[in-house]
C-alpha cells in the first residue's frame, strides 16, 4: 500500500529513541502521551495505515531525524489520559468525551546517518518544513518532497 501522506514525530531518545522501537515486539507501538491539540488533530484526523513517518530525536545532542516508521493503525483512544498513576493523566479527559488520541506505528528502517536540524536549515527544498517553522509540534505533517529529500540525504556523507 502506498503511503498517502508523510509525517515527522518527535521522541526525546532517553525516554523512547528509535532503537526501542525496533527492539518492540513486532517493532510496534502506540504513540500514547501526546497532549498538544494541533499535534492530537494531525494524529486524529490525518494519519492513515500506510502513511509513512519520519522519527526524530528532540532534546538529543545533536537533535535530528533518525529513521522512519509506518503507521499501522488509526487513530484510537489515549487511554493513558484515564490512568491516575500514568504521567499523561488528564482529569478533565473523560472516557465518554476523551481529548487525546494516539496511533500504532511499526518500524521500517533507520536512516544511515542523522539528518540534524541545523543540517535540515541549510538545505534547499526543506525551507519550508513544519520542523523549522513550528519547530515545538510533535506531530507534524511533511510533503512527500520533504521527505524524500530528507532520505536522500541519509544516503550521502554530511558535509
Amino acid at each position: 500500500m502506498a503511503a498517502k501522506n508523510h509525517w515527522l514525530m518527535k521522541t526525546e531518545p532517553n525516554t523512547y529513541s528509535i532503537d526501542d522501537l525496533a527492539a518492540e515486539k513486532n517493532k510496534t507501538t502506540c504513540w500514547d502521551g501526546v497532549r498538544n491539540y494541533q499535534a492530537r488533530n494531525n494524529m486524529r484526523d490525518g494519519m492513515k495505515i500506510g502513511d509513512l513517518v519520519l522519527i526524530y530525536h528532540s532534546n538529543a545532542k545533536p537533535p535530528g531525524i533518525v529513521g522512519v516508521a509506518t503507521v499501522v493503525k488509526e487513530s484510537y483512544v489515549d487511554h493513558t489520559a484515564f490512568d491516575k498513576n500514568d504521567k499523561h493523566f488528564d482529569p478533565k479527559s473523560k472516557k465518554d468525551n476523551p481529548r487525546w488520541f494516539m496511533v500504532d506505528i511499526k518500524f521500517k528502517e533507520k536512516l544511515k546517518r542523522l539528518i540534524s536540524i541545523d543540517e535540515v536549515k541549510t538545505v534547499k527544498g526543506l525551507e519550508d518544513m513544519v520542523l523549522i517553522k513550528n519547530s515545538r509540534l510533535s506531530v507534524q505533517p511533511v510533503t512527500k518532497k520533504e521527505f524524500d529529500i530528507v532520505l536522500k540525504l541519509s544516503e550521502k556523507k554530511a558535509d
